[in-house]
This record gives structure tokens, C-alpha cells and sequence, in this order.
């Protein structure tokens, strides 16, 4: 007689609970047909497949055991995976919430950029308003100054007209003094002509001929003469002003220089005059050129 309860106990260690009590109840029935219809050599057969029936048990218990390790890789693969995947979710959690806060931050900056856009607008609007301004500030201004002008153009104008009266005016009184002063001129160098030659003798100076007026080149020699001084002789050249001033005296000194360098002779130079003022005097003094008043030409 078998012992179910410790075949049962053997087929739970492989087998689920279910099984292992069917199965073991399947072998008890077995047993107990056999038992009661078979010879001993049947027996035997019987005993042979009953074996052979283990070992196929056996086989199967341990397909049992290799399934269920594979279910048992099954599910610490199902378990990685499972953690693999709360991983992804949690990094998606992250990703969501870092986009979130990405879209924040790109919607702040967007707006203080919009912001920024508005309040350069309003910057531009007032620039051009300003600048409309100094524009039409700038034409007004133009418009003055353009009228400003024309005013000038005008009084300029006007004044150039009473400036070439003034002029025409000028030139007759000029005619008018150069006809005295002429006059005048040609007096005094006509009475210096007479009186010259006795106020040179005192100087040591014999005027030879007559004392002339002449032109030398295209300048008026008021007073030219040949004369000798010390045995010598030289060149008498002179002025007739009524009043000279150093302008008038450095060109005749300027032509009487050229005059010497050309003739080749030395000269004695002079000037005649109505009024010598101190300044003028002590300047003939300091070039060495001897003057006469019209003066000392009575006697």
C-alpha cells in the first residue's frame, strides 16, 4: 500500500498545490486498480510503468522548475522593467516639469522682450516727434536766416550804392586836391629850384646847371640835378611835399638807391616841404637826407 500523504508532500515541493493533490490522487487510484485486478507479473509490468511514469513526473518537475525559473527571469526582468520605466516616468515627470518651467521663463523673457519692443516704439515715436520738431524748429530758423540775409544782400546792396557816391565824391575832391596839391607842388619845387642852389653851396655842394623835375623810368623826380661835393662829382635828387610821411620817404629813398646803382654815381639826397613834423624830422635825421622848409626859401 502506498503512502499518499507523503507522495503529496514530495509533489508539492515541485508542483502547485492544486496539482500535486490531483496528481497524488491519480496515483493513489492507480495503485489501488492495480492492486486489485493485476497478477504479480502485471504487477511488475504495472510497477515498470509506474516507474517509467515517474521518471516522466520527474522529467516534468523539473520542466516545472526550469519554467519557473525562467517566470522567476521573467519577473525580475518584468520588476528592472517596471523600475525602468517609474525611472522614465520620473524623468518624463522632470522633463515636464523643466519644460514647464522652460515655457515660464520663454513667456517671461518673451514678454519683457515685447515689453522692451514697446517701449523702443514709443522711444522711436518720440524721437521722430522730436525730430519733427527740429525740423520744422530747423526751417523756421532757415527762414530767418535766409530773410536775415536777403536784409544784408539788401543793405549791402544799398550801402555799396552810398559807398560808390562816396567814392565818386572821394575822387572828385581828390581831382579837386591833386589839382591843389599839384599847384602847391610845382610852387614849392619851383621856388625850391631858384633857392636850392645857394642853401646847397653852405653844404659844400656846387650844383652844376640848373636843378630840373624829371622822370626816371615811370617815377617823377620831383628835384634832379648834377653837382660836385669835396671834387667829386654826384646826383642831386629831391622831394617836393607839402607835408611827407615815412611811407613817402622810404619810396624815394627805394628809387634813389636804384637811381645810384644804375648811374653809378653817389647822391646827395634831400626833401622840401611846407611842415615837417618832429617825427618826420628826426626820421630824415636817421636816414641821412637833408631837408629845407619852404621857408628858407625867402631871403
Amino acid at each position: 500500500m502506498i503512502d499518499t500523504l507523503e507522495i503529496l508532500e514530495e509533489l508539492k515541493e515541485t508542483f502547485e498545490p492544486p496539482q500535486a493533490e490531483r496528481l497524488a490522487r491519480l496515483l493513489a487510484r492507480l495503485y489501488k486498480d492495480i492492486a486489485n485486478t493485476v497478477t504479480k507479473e502485471e504487477f511488475k509490468e504495472l510497477t515498470e510503468v509506474v516507474k517509467k511514469l515517474s521518471e516522466r513526473i520527474d522529467r516534468l518537475a523539473e520542466a516545472q522548475e526550469k519554467t519557473e525559473e525562467r517566470i522567476n527571469a521573467l519577473a525580475e526582468a518584468q520588476r528592472r522593467t517596471e523600475e525602468r520605466v517609474n525611472e522614465l516616468a520620473e524623468a518624463q515627470r522632470r522633463t515636464e516639469e523643466s519644460l514647464e518651467s522652460f515655457k515660464r521663463t520663454t513667456e517671461e523673457n518673451f514678454n519683457r522682450v515685447w515689453k522692451a519692443i514697446d517701449e523702443l516704439a514709443e522711444a522711436q515715436r518720440r524721437t521722430e516727434e522730436s525730430l519733427e520738431s527740429f525740423k520744422r524748429t530747423t526751417e523756421e530758423n532757415f527762414n530767418r536766416v535766409w530773410k536775415a540775409i536777403d536784409e544784408l544782400a539788401e543793405a549791402q546792396r544799398r550801402t555799396e550804392e552810398s559807398l560808390n557816391r562816396l567814392i565818386k565824391r572821394v575822387d572828385i575832391i581828390e581831382e579837386r586836391l591833386e589839382g591843389v596839391s599839384n599847384s602847391v607842388g610845382y610852387s614849392l619845387e619851383n621856388s625850391a629850384y631858384k633857392a636850392l642852389p645857394l642853401l646847397l653851396k653852405k653844404e659844400g655842394v656846387e650844383v652844376s646847371g640848373r636843378l630840373i623835375r624829371r622822370y626816371w623810368q615811370e617815377n617823377q623826380i620831383n628835384i634832379w640835378g648834377k653837382g660836385r661835393q669835396k671834387g667829386k662829382e654826384i646826383l642831386i635828387l629831391g622831394e617836393a611835399k607839402v607835408r611827407p610821411s615815412k611811407k613817402e620817404i622810404d619810396r624815394f629813398i627805394k628809387i634813389a638807391e636804384e637811381i645810384k646803382r644804375k648811374e653809378k654815381k653817389d647822391t646827395f639826397l634831400l626833401f622840401v616841404a611846407h611842415d615837417f613834423p618832429p617825427a618826420i624830422e628826426e626820421y630824415l635825421k636817421h636816414k641821412g637826407i637833408r631837408y629845407y622848409w619852404s621857408y628858407e626859401f625867402v631871403g
